[in-house]
This record gives C-alpha cells, structure tokens and sequence, in this order.
C-alpha cells in the first residue's frame, strides 16, 4: 500500500517562535500558525473557522525562523503531520498531532525596525536618471536602431 503524508499551510503566526537545543546541539523551533477559511452558507449568512496548528523545525530552518518571523507574520509552510504521544506529569497519556516543517516561505513585505524603516526610506527615493538617458541618447547614432 502507498503512503504519503505532506501538509502545505499558509497562514499568520500565534506566537513568537521558541527557539531551544537537542543535547546533540541542534536547533528546534517551536511555533503555531492560525489558518483561517471563509465561506457562505446555504443561507446566504458568511461564515469563518480558525484552524490553530503547533509546527516544529530543525536545524538553519529553525535558526531562520526564530530569526525573522514574530507574532501575526505570515507563513508558507511545507511539511509531514506527526503523531506526538507523552506521559503527562500527573502520569495521563497525552497526544498531539504537530507538522515537523521541511520548507518555508516568506509571505508578504519584510517586518521593519525603526532603524531600517529610515534606510527603507533613502532606497525608495527616485535617482534622477535623466542625465543617465541623455548620455545614452548623444552616445548613440541616429541611424541605430535600439533593439
């Protein structure tokens, strides 16, 4: 019989990410994401459901998104469902489906600091090209033809 488990989500962020180390020194990330779907009823009235799931990742993925991902960030991510299961402290058994993440994307425009916002800034203001285009435009016979 075939087997195949691959989970793809978008969606924002619960929480910050958790970064903490296996004792082999290995990176592990820890985080949620809210998938939200939206439909309308037979009825005609909209409705919404929020899907809250737990995600973990290993190794530079981990390391990358602790580094840049916050609360309410978006999130593609790619990866296998996995069936957790623990001993409780009061002695119950305990179990959770969790998505071990593969891959990701970011989604949307990148989170800025006050610092970067000011440099953000100098690299959208215009260069005046003009003089750039006549240059070219003088270096150039009439007779040539631009493609």
């Amino acid at each position: 019989m075939a087997n195949f488990n691959k989970v793809l989500l978008m969606g924002n962020l619960t929480r910050d990410p958790q970064l903490s180390y296996l004792p082999s020194q290995t990176p592990v990330v820890e985080f949620g994401i809210a998938v939200n779907r939206k439909w309308t009823s037979k009825e005609g009235d909209s409705k919404e459901e929020v899907c809250f799931v737990d995600c973990r990742a290993f190794g530079r993925t981990a390391e990358n998104i602790n580094k840049y991902l916050h609360k309410g960030q978006p999130l593609f991510v790619e990866g296998r469902l996995v069936y957790d299961t623990w001993t409780a402290q009061d002695g119950s058994k305990r179990s959770k489906h969790r998505v071990h993440v593969d891959n990701f994307q970011f989604i949307g425009a990148p989170a800025r600091t006050a610092g970067s916002a000011e440099a953000g800034m100098e690299s959208q203001a215009e260069p005046d090209n003009s003089s750039q285009a006549e240059t070219a435009n003088q270096a150039r016979p009439k007779d040539d033809i631009p493609f």
